[in-house]
């Protein structure tokens, strides 16, 4: 566990209902007891009609679940919601009647229409039937109530707001002292979407088959302002944290033009693809506008992995994209990955050789490794054959269905590489080691890297 990433295996998939079940049932712990108070002190406070519970990730469930179990026996007559990215992702195919003891409706994707519709619905203006993207019991039984109505766009689903929270208690944490690492939880930023969904929708492990990826949906320049105007009123932050999949390079290249018209000055910093459109001159443009840090997605530094999760770069691009933000002084995190299917050794020892040389040559300031994993909604988990591995059987369940193990034919040990792979991020981001050799960092025999010494820095300087 650490307090600015998820764990790679802290909450799987969970097929069954039953352990979550039995963990709800139990005496309570002192984190229970504390999680109780905090929500009925919530509930006392704002005597609410319908209570929205919104869980971004696994590790997040059982806490939803507590305060709902709290809501229900103290406020009975509280209609309880459960929706966000856990649900969107794990919670497609709900058949489980026993998550209805704790919420009364269980909503997938955006939330605005089906809450929207919902609303209308217990106001008694809508039947049942046309509620859009609910799952509810009916007679014991899980029904889904889905009316095809077209979505909020994004430009008029409103503005943000913190309206209530205690801005000024949120704790700084810090796992290392590297500057780029520390954005993610040293202190708070105001959250930002300049486009729903992703322009590329591409990446085979990614879950392009889901709404939040698939539809593509862009705002204009104009409203994105308006909008940061709007919560640096609110906030008193000028601090924000462009939260998408991948900003869209014409979409930040206009948003800097709105910025510089309006002489607006904020600080900000987001997720990119590092594709050949961040030239230097983008890179500077967005640095005057307040950009002070961008991640993207490296993956397995390899350009015949690359072209199989079909990333739409090559290792010799992203080295230039990034020494462009780098010299426009802007901080650079990379997104990592291990355990893609058909990785061997090589592969991972040659990846782990260019994550070497681009932070000794200055491309990127921070990373994660993070392990594959597949899903059903991804690529990877839909077409297997065509990566090369055999999905195993999905255990039976009416609850969670996302994480999918498969075989790989190479056989590799990729947990024991793990841990050489963070070890050895954990001294570059420090700066320190970075002239060793990488085979150094692994416990057991590993090939020689086939990758040129010096290859970053000839592609740097066009020699490639």
């Amino acid at each position: 566990f650490e307090f600015v990433r998820y764990a790679e295996s802290l909450a799987q998939s969970q097929a069954s209902f039953n352990p979550l079940a039995t963990a709800l049932a139990a005496p309570l712990t002192l984190v229970d007891t504390t999680l109780q108070n905090l929500a009925k002190m919530a509930v006392d406070r704002s005597n609410p009609d319908i209570v929205l519970i919104s869980v971004p990730f696994p590790g997040s469930v059982y806490a939803a679940f507590r305060i709902a179990q709290t809501i229900k026996a103290c406020r009975p007559n509280v209609i309880t919601v459960l929706g966000g990215g856990y649900v969107n992702t794990e919670l497609r195919e709900l058949a489980e009647p026993r998550v209805f003891d704790y919420f009364d409706y269980v909503t997938l994707d955006d939330g605005e229409k089906p809450l929207l519709a919902l609303f209308e619905h217990l106001a008694g203006q809508r039947p049942r039937l046309n509620l859009v993207r609910t799952f509810t019991r009916v007679d014991s039984a899980v029904r889904y109530f889905n009316a095809s109505e077209p979505d909020i766009p994004f430009e008029e689903v409103g503005t943000p707001t913190w309206d209530g929270l205690p801005l000024d208690r949120y704790l700084s944490l810090l796992d290392m002292l590297n500057p780029m690492h520390r954005l993610w939880s040293d202190g708070r930023w105001n959250k930002l979407t300049v486009a729903h969904g992703c322009y590329w929708k591409k990446c085979s492990f990614c879950d392009v088959s889901l709404d939040y990826i698939g539809r593509y949906d862009a705002a204009s320049a104009k409203v994105l302002v308006d909008r940061i105007e709007q919560i640096v009123a609110e906030t008193g932050h000028t601090g924000f944290h462009l939260v998408d999949e991948a900003a869209p390079p014409k979409v930040l290249r206009a948003l800097a033009e709105e910025l510089k018209r309006r002489n607006l000055a904020i600080s900000w910093w987001g997720n990119i693809r590092f594709e050949k459109s961040f030239t230097p001159e983008l890179c500077l443009q967005l640095a005057d506008s307040g950009c002070i840090a961008i991640s993207g997605g490296l993956e397995v530094a390899s350009d015949r992995l690359l072209e199989l999760m079909k990333k739409g770069v090559s290792v010799d691009q992203v080295a230039r994209v990034t020494r462009a933000f780098t010299d426009a002084g802007v901080l650079v995190h990379a997104y990592l990955m291990y355990g893609f299917p058909t990785q061997t050794v090589q592969d991972t020892v040659d990846a782990l050789e260019y994550v070497r040389q681009l932070f000794a040559e200055g491309c990127i300031q921070s990373g994660f490794f993070h392990r594959f994993t597949c899903t059903v909604h991804s690529p990877v988990g839909q077409n297997p054959a065509e990566y090369g591995i055999k999905l195993q059987p999905l255990p039976p369940g009416k609850f969670g269905k996302n994480d999918v193990h498969f075989i790989d034919p190479t056989g590799v040990d990729h947990d024991r590489l793990g841990k050489a792979l963070n070890k050895a991020l954990y001294n570059y981001m420090h700066g320190i080691c970075l002239e060793q050799d990488v085979r150094s960092w692994f416990d057991d025999k590993v090939p020689r890297p086939t990758v040129a010494r010096h290859r970053i820095s000839k592609a740097l300087s066009g020699q490639s």
